[in-house]
């Protein structure tokens, strides 16, 4: 198992902070996301994942255009989203400019579609969030169409009907992997294995252990189906520092303020230590320490889950880029390979 285990990182593009605390501007943390991206293709990462948000808290609103620009300064890594809120977007511009970092890239693109946690996209490009489940539902049907290669019909009602359409430019070699991302939404995981698609599930609170029951829905549901196996991979969020006390207290501010302020958004409480700790230890989803710790914790997930890819969100609100830099290194350098160690025992 250890072999077909992949490692990615993903961010946001959190808008961070300077040393002295000052906020930095978006265009300057876009140019830092692609450095940080370099670093993870220098020290043996094999994915990173750029998300898509539409606010003044995250840079990234158009992450293939990051992406491209990674792709022009790396070899090895693959590139993709995490995710693209394919809902308020079109399945076949999605495709065509992926497709294209895919050729930029010389076959390194991947896709991983979603609905989106944050609904700031679906006013500012004009669509009706009472449609929320339709709009996902119907483009991901042609999505799914679309990456077949072959001409596509179709017709739906969030969209234009398409009659025998060749959609360019065509992936190179093979087909455009494209994954789900998923929230914890049972229908979602059963979506993905009726359109044969690998899923990602996202672990941002709470035991691993608890994301079991959409793990085995989705493989039995592919077996239901009558589909092949497919690919799982879970992201979580985390930091890697030389030790677990300078992983926590780096990351805690950070993590605080911008969980509390999206908590008040949406009606939850601020955020306490005692939360904070509890997620970062044994049963928690926070992947926060030292090198060892990490790995442990990763490991352990990839065999609760049973595993083809992990990543880790290593951006968290304002924590600065020099200590995201560190912790990418240490992810590349000392956790992927003691995670590699560890699963095959």
């Amino acid at each position: 198992m250890a072999e077909a285990i992949e490692f990615g990182l993903d961010t946001f593009g959190d808008v961070t902070v300077d040393g002295r605390g000052r906020r930095l501007p978006q265009a300057e943390v876009i140019r830092h996301v692609v450095e940080e991206a370099v670093l993870a293709d220098r020290v043996g990462v094999d994915f990173i994942g750029v998300g898509e948000h539409h606010r003044d808290d995250f840079a990234v609103s158009a992450p293939d255009v990051v992406l491209a620009a990674i792709a022009s300064r790396t070899s090895r890594i693959r590139l993709g989203s995490s995710v693209t809120v394919l809902s308020s977007d079109d399945p076949v511009r999605v495709f065509q400019r992926f497709s294209t970092i895919d050729a930029v890239s010389n076959g390194r693109a991947e896709v991983i579609l979603g609905r989106g946690s944050f609904t700031e996209s679906f006013p500012l490009f004009g669509y009706d969030l009472s449609q929320y489940d339709q709009l996902f539902e119907e483009k991901l049907d042609l999505f799914a169409q679309i990456v077949e290669q072959r001409p596509v019909t179709w017709s739906g009602r969030t969209r234009s009907a398409l009659s025998a359409q060749t959609i360019y430019p065509p992936i190179e070699h093979g087909h455009l992997r494209t994954w789900v991302g998923v929230g914890g939404s049972p229908e979602s995981v059963i979506r993905a294995a009726r359109h044969g698609l690998p899923l990602i599930v996202a672990i941002i609170g709470g035991n691993p252990q608890r994301f079991t029951q959409f793990t085995d829905l989705y493989r039995a549901a592919l077996e239901r189906l009558g589909k092949p196996a497919l690919p799982i991979g879970a992201h979580s969020p985390g930091h890697v520092a030389a030790s677990d006390a300078e992983a926590r207290e780096a990351l805690w501010p950070h993590y605080a303020a911008m969980m509390t302020r999206i908590g008040r958004e949406r009606g939850w409480p601020p955020v306490t230590r005692e939360h904070f700790e509890h997620e970062a230890g044994p049963d928690g989803a926070l992947c926060v320490g030292s090198p060892e710790t990490v790995a442990r914790k990763i490991a352990r997930t990839i065999r609760l889950l049973g595993l083809s890819r992990f990543g880790m969100k290593y951006s968290a609100g304002t924590l600065p880029h020099d200590a995201l830099m560190t912790s990418i290194e240490l992810y590349g350098t000392k956790v992927i390979p003691r995670v590699r160690e560890l699963i095959k025992t």
